[in-house]
């Protein structure tokens, strides 16, 4: 694993570094059983909502003007997850002040993960830390670290004192509650330790929150590019919805070409470009090429999903191509696979493809968008362990909807 990995995954200790096996299967189950299935993430429905509503409110307020989309969204996916893992563990008037933190320090270590370090490719040279990655992201993750620690004393303090996290007026256990749960009653044979606790929060923190909100971004910025996909989204959430009307996640499903949307942007921008680094766990041959034993594989899943051999226009935005096909996520098909596939596929694609349906459907839905005076469209990508905008994404948002009252 990468040296910066190591420092940030508590030492690998988490699902995307550690080894294929039961420790695996155990810290897998967990994130899918208990924190990322389906009624899981029903349970939290109306704390999405809460969160996109008040990130509505905000452009509202700023009718007129250019909005940074990626920055807000960012802050909406950002309150979701850690509202998820947490609840209402952490006061109100320090959510503000633990936001901020978290942006930058996720912003920090993304970069950093994807840096080229000469300590991954030299181990020999790894001691001396000669770009000071390693320095760098330990810094980082002890402020995460810090956090963590904090808010799980203030989980045990409510504990104690009998008070459950509540989401949105409902009683619920939060995710850090259900970990720690797990952890005091968890197999001696196969335990769940604090570190590797603390490491699953870190992999729903980095993983939740730029990853989703990049995607919208990306997505934005193509509508802006071709405005009769813009028409026709809002047409058919006319159509579903209603001007008279806010989105709901009860419309998602009806949405077909919303869906092909996105799609089409995790075609042309796969949130991870060269997906989680693999390493097979024997020799093995693939398309004649001997791959050896404890290999770093990068499977280059950008290029894949722009071959021209493939895929018609390959550069060009083109949602209809989605339209009543076979492409799913299911990572069964290798020309179409942009949350990975196999043992290792993403465990999050059901909370992120709520999240951006509901987000891109609520933001198209309620307002116009068009870009500022003189301003060109640069839809240039910064690559990085995550895909992302090199330029910011400023447009200005133009209430749509028949009242003010939706906005609220």
């Amino acid at each position: 694993m990468p040296a910066a990995a190591r420092e940030s995954s508590y030492g690998g200790k988490d699902i995307v570094w550690t080894p294929y096996g039961p420790k695996w299967r155990m810290l897998r189950k967990v994130c899918v059983r208990d924190m990322l299935n389906g009624s899981a993430l029903d349970s939290v429905c109306g704390l999405r909502r809460q969160e996109l509503r008040e990130s509505i409110n905000c452009f509202y307020n700023q009718s007129g003007s250019p909005v940074n989309v990626g920055e807000q969204m960012f802050l909406t996916m950002l309150n979701v997850i850690t509202s998820m893992i947490w609840g209402d563990t952490v006061k109100v008037e320090e959510r503000a002040t633990l936001g901020a933190e978290f942006r930058h320090v996720v912003t920090e270590m993304t970069e950093l993960l994807g840096m080229p370090n000469l300590s991954d490719f030299y181990p020999g040279l790894d001691w001396f830390d000669l770009q000071g990655l390693t320095k760098k992201m330990k810094v980082l993750s002890k402020r995460f670290d810090k956090i963590f620690e904090s808010v799980i004393d203030q989980r045990k303090e409510l504990d104690r004192n009998g008070e459950m996290g509540t989401f949105v007026g409902r009683e619920s256990k939060d995710f850090l509650q259900v970990l720690l749960k797990l952890k005091d009653e968890a197999d001696t044979k196969m335990p769940l330790s604090m570190t590797e606790l603390k490491a699953l929060l870190m992999d729903m923190v980095i993983g939740g929150t730029d990853t989703t909100s990049n995607t919208v971004e990306f997505a934005m910025a193509e509508i802006m590019n071709k405005p009769y996909v813009l028409r026709k989204l809002q047409q058919e959430l006319e159509r579903v919805v209603g001007k008279d009307n806010i989105v709901e996640e009860s419309h998602i499903q009806q949405l077909p070409y919303l869906y092909a949307v996105m799609k089409e942007v995790l075609r042309l921008h796969p949130t991870l470009p060269l997906l989680s680094r693999h390493c097979p766990s024997e020799t093995c041959t693939v398309g004649g090429y001997t791959v050896p034993k404890g290999s770093r594989v990068y499977v280059n899943v950008w290029a894949m999903q722009r071959d021209p051999s493939i895929w018609e226009n390959p550069t060009e935005f083109h949602p209809e191509r989605f339209l009543g096909n076979k492409w799913d996520y299911s990572g069964n098909d290798f020309n179409y696979f942009p949350f990975g596939s196999g043992r290792r596929i993403c465990v999050g694609i059901a909370m992120g493809e709520r999240m951006f349906m509901y987000s891109l459907a609520s933001l198209v839905h309620s307002f116009d968008w068009k870009l500022p005076e003189g301003e060109i469209l640069d839809l240039t990508e910064k690559f990085g362990v995550v895909l992302k905008k090199k330029m910011p994404l400023m447009v200005i948002p133009t209430p749509r909807l028949s009242s003010p009252t939706l906005y609220e």
